[in-house]
């Protein structure tokens, strides 16, 4: 049989390893959502880039203001379109990102009660007659822990959720808004 010391020491090399884990997932996680978002937008200024170029040239060779006044008009709706899908693109990554974290984190959590669960049970062995009010005031107050950090994590997902929602709520009424100055102009 182990002694508490020796459980202890256990425990505490389980846990520190799983932290080191779970830091590590994360970190590659960020890294990767980090560039995934640089991809964006490099791929999204080079095409403004592109775009701005050809807008330039179209109203530098333009012979009158209405020709000018026409160019221009042709530019913004499409440009207002593009925003709007950079702005979807941007909610994925971030709702993805808060998805990948929020996944990590309740393995991590489950992890750490089992074990926590695991270290009481074999201390509860050798624990002296008498202490049972102790052991189950330990493993309550374990469960109200659980029970507080699963309203936590349900909230967190349901604030990611109402964002996501919110964002293409916006993008619907942004999109039509910006269809009709093209629509007056034929």
């Amino acid at each position: 049989m182990f002694s508490n010391t020796d459980q202890f020491s256990n425990a505490t090399k389980a846990t520190i390893e799983s932290n080191l884990a779970t830091m590590n997932e994360l970190t590659s996680k960020a890294l990767n959502n980090f560039a995934e978002l640089m991809e964006l937008n490099l791929a999204t200024a080079k095409l403004s880039l592109e775009q701005s170029a050809a807008a330039a040239h179209q109203i530098l060779s333009a012979k009158d203001a209405q020709e000018i006044f026409s160019v221009t008009s042709a530019h913004a709706q499409p440009n207002t379109e593009k925003a709007v899908a950079y702005g979807r693109q941007l909610a994925s990554i971030a709702s993805k990102t808060q998805a990948e974290f929020t996944k990590a984190a309740e393995v991590r959590v489950a992890e750490t009660s089992q074990q926590v669960t695991t270290l009481i049970d074999e201390l509860t062995k050798t624990a002296p007659a008498g202490s049972e009010n102790a052991v189950a005031m330990m493993k309550a107050a374990i469960s109200n822990a659980n029970a507080s950090y699963e309203q936590f994590t349900k909230a967190a997902k349901q604030a990611g959720v109402a964002l996501e929602d919110n964002i293409n709520q916006a993008a619907k009424h942004f999109s039509p808004a910006s269809e009709k100055p093209a629509k007056a102009k034929k």
